[in-house]
């Protein structure tokens, strides 16, 4: 198999050959035919995530092998099956859920395999979508995408699922109490067709960029809130937009900036769920939550089950469609640095050539 892979830290992908994975057992080999680029894409090529306080998480510390096909937002064909794969068959098209754990743990039984303590992430800890091919290890993982765009379909494996489970963990809310999503990128974009999924009805959109707040209003944010500046100033931009403090915010950036402006967001009872990577750190006044009963919750991804549930949503037609340009697979690093650079608005879906 070929990939476009991270031979070195921070430095430009490679492409390179690979052995391609023989599917033993249960497992299913999948022949990629879009991977979406994702942020968390670039945290795996830098090799670290930051904690804050100048303190650094290596991913190499965390299991993480060089060099390695990254990609997670996957969809392909299947190519071969193991002896004991049943449920799909030779040239189908699927979804690949890529948060993989052991298979055996609770968890994993349970269909929670993203809170496995063994994570076998595609795309992680094993090569994903920036190569040709991937192994499902099990037709569970594997979900039927119907007639939907299979580049837009492929963003729901990571974008799509995370949102969606980050979303769930802030309801119940009554349909027109504020909900605030802080990041108007493919998360954000994607968290704003999930809210109006789910018929909710006040959606505040925090981004830096003037251009992704446009995007935002245009996909069905009921107001856009400039995120730059002091974070004095965008909490009190937050609350003036939501008309007072607020029960939900969604931060899908995670900053030390974004998780203090959202924090001091919060009103009795109210709830931070944090989604993203950006990194830092986050002091918490402790008398202030038990006094306000605040709920501060990291979402990790999404299980088999969100997923199945957010594709459901799709193509029922009540998921409205994430803005996606689909690129080839070989500029997989070009794709990867625009991201970086902060000039993609919705979401870099690689194409692969036979596509």
């Amino acid at each position: 198999m070929r990939a476009w892979a991270v031979v070195e830290n921070g430095a430009p992908l490679q492409e390179i050959e690979l052995p391609t994975p023989e599917p033993k057992g249960t497992e299913v080999l999948i022949a990629v035919t879009h991977c979406g680029v994702c942020h968390s894409d670039l945290h795996i090529w830098d090799g670290y995530y930051d904690l804050g306080g100048g303190k650094h998480m290596s991913l190499k510390d965390r299991g993480v092998v060089l060099p390695l096909a990254m990609g997670h937002e996957v969809v392909g064909r299947v190519a071969k099956l193991g002896p004991d794969a049943k449920g799909v068959k030779v040239g189908d098209l699927r979804i690949v859920f890529p948060w993989v754990g052991c298979g055996t743990c609770e968890k994993c039984v349970a269909e929670e395999d993203n809170m496995c303590l063994t994570p076998r992430s595609i795309g992680v800890y094993q090569n994903g979508g920036y190569g040709t091919h991937v192994v499902a290890p099990h037709p569970r993982h594997l979900v039927d995408p119907g007639s939907l765009d299979p580049a837009v379909a492929a963003t729901y494996a990571c974008s799509g699922i995370t949102v969606y489970s980050a979303i769930r963990k802030a309801m119940p809310l009554p349909p027109h109490e504020a909900i605030v999503v802080v990041g108007a990128g493919g998360l954000g974009l994607n968290a704003i067709a999930v809210l109006k999924a789910l018929k909710h009805q006040n959606i505040v959109v925090v981004d830096i960029s003037a251009e992704k707040r446009d995007a935002a209003l245009t996909a069905g944010a009921t107001k856009a809130v400039d995120g730059s500046g002091d974070g004095a100033e965008v909490t009190k931009r937050i609350i003036d937009a939501a008309g007072g403090p607020v029960l939900a915010v969604v931060d899908l950036v995670n900053g030390t900036q974004t998780a203090r402006a959202a924090f001091d967001a919060l009103r009795k009872g109210g709830k931070l769920i944090q989604v993203g990577l950006f990194g830092g750190e986050l002091t918490l006044p402790l008398p202030l939550m038990a006094i306000r009963a605040l709920t501060v919750q990291g979402s990790y991804v999404g299980n088999p089950k969100e997923l199945r549930e957010l594709v459901k949503l799709a193509q029922d037609g009540s998921l409205p469609a994430l803005p996606v340009a689909t690129v080839p697979q070989r500029e997989a690093y070009a794709a990867l640095m625009r991201l970086k650079d902060g000039k993609v608005t919705g979401r870099l879906v690689l194409r692969a050539e036979a596509a």
